[in-house]
């Protein structure tokens, strides 16, 4: 069975708990797109791994994973964070894998990065880490790949500092690629995880144009960067918190009043632990977008949501979601391709109760308070999706699971 996990929102999901949490019934978990400009916080226990390039099932002991042919590799950070987890007691000794059609990036694209963006007249807000020049490079079909490290003309084309660069990396990057495509086939009868990186509405093509990421973080992205058809996939689970959060430029329509409700912000944030495990960046906060959130359920083919941080709202008194927009004074419930549009939209909100009551005590479903269930329950009807899995915790143990997705 094939399940693809993604970001339903604007990244920041909580995408790398439920992959781990998933992986345990998975032997090969596959990431299908972007660098190490994203980042996925596991916690098991009281110990605490950032990842930003390797899939989160290599906390497991017997799983494979791998880097597939969608993303775009910076040798140091992978070094770094192979190094980072055999220092802490993970044998990742040949359990990482890398698509021999993954592309990689060069220094020189880092601080191409970060100047093109500071001299954009709106800046982005990117990372720094020379993501979208190498997907650009890519693009215009002057990347270098995994497998052209074994292509001697290729790397003759490449600058001096350039291959100075790639050199001491060469023969490990070497020692770990694989033909993904023949790897899967061979391992046909295997569970495999796709995990996305990003979210629904920072992909290239279904996000706020041009305030996204410049890979393929929507479902899509899984057959391609994965290196399967289409009709491989048998699942599609959308991960989006309780509330919404964005890093970086772009509009956001439901985001809270910086003046009005600061103090509601500032909660949300910290026990939420909203900053960005890649840049420490405090991420931008606001009401759950009910708008998008169908938007990315219709445009992913999403079978099953999974929520996470709802305990974030185990003290509060009222909960708001936005349920449409106002544009020019007229109710839009879609979500629009203009970010003039977007930039205007007022969130027309609905209130639902607070439970008050811790959340992490309840071992199944029907545990929760009647007010978190109603909560729940008409994020369903709205987005005529289940949500199958429920997050109350940072803890592998805090997931609420009220359906398997490896059900057939």
């Amino acid at each position: 069975m094939k399940i693809v996990v993604i970001g339903a929102q604007w990244g920041d999901e909580g995408k790398g708990k439920i992959v781990d949490y998933l992986a345990n019934e998975a032997q090969i978990i596959v990431r299908y797109s972007g660098g190490a400009n994203a980042g996925h916080t596991i916690v098991i226990g009281n110990e605490e791994y950032a990842l930003h390039l390797i899939p989160s099932g290599i906390l497991y002991p017997d799983k494979v994973v791998i880097l597939g042919a969608g993303m775009v590799i910076d040798p140091v950070a992978l070094f770094n964070e192979l190094k980072m987890l055999d220092d802490r007691g993970i044998d990742t000794g040949g359990r990482v894998l890398i698509s021999d059609r993954a592309h990689l990036v060069l220094p020189r694209y880092i601080q191409i990065d970060k100047e093109r963006d500071l001299a954009r007249k709106k800046p982005i807000g990117t990372t720094g880490r020379g993501i979208g020049i190498t997907y650009s490079m890519k693009s215009e079909r002057e990347g270098i790949r995994i497998a052209d490290l074994s292509w001697p003309e290729k790397l003759e084309e490449l600058e001096g500092v350039d291959r100075d660069f790639l050199a001491p990396f060469a023969e490990r990057l070497k020692a770990m690629s694989v033909d993904l495509s023949s790897y899967l086939v061979h391992h046909r009868n295997s569970q495999v995880l796709f995990e996305g990186a990003q979210g629904t509405l920072l992909d290239l093509d279904l996000g706020t144009y041009p305030y996204v990421s410049s890979g393929m973080s929507s479902a899509a992205g899984a057959a391609i960067g994965g290196c399967v058809g289409p009709r491989a996939l048998d699942k599609v689970l959308g991960v989006f918190k309780a509330y919404s959060t964005r890093v970086g430029n772009g509009p956001f329509p439901s985001e809270f009043d910086p003046g009005s409700e600061d103090e509601l912000c500032r909660f949300v944030r910290d026990t939420g632990r909203e900053y960005g495990v890649t840049t420490g960046r405090p991420r931008r906060c606001g009401y759950l977008d009910l708008v998008a959130l169908r938007y990315a359920c219709l445009t992913n083919s999403i079978d099953s949501l999974v929520m996470t941080h709802l305990d974030v709202y185990n003290t509060m008194e009222e909960i708001k979601a936005c349920v449409a927009y106002r544009i020019d004074g007229r109710m839009v419930e879609s979500f629009p391709a203009s970010i003039e549009a977007l930039n205007k939209a007022e969130p027309v909100l609905r209130s639902f109760p607070g439970w008050k009551k811790p959340l992490d005590n309840s071992l199944v479903y029907e545990e929760f308070p009647v007010q978190a269930m109603e909560y729940i329950e008409f994020i369903e009807r709205f987005c005529e999706t289940p949500i199958h899995i429920v997050s109350v915790g940072y803890d592998r143990k805090a997931t609420i699971i009220r359906k398997s997705p490896w059900t057939k």
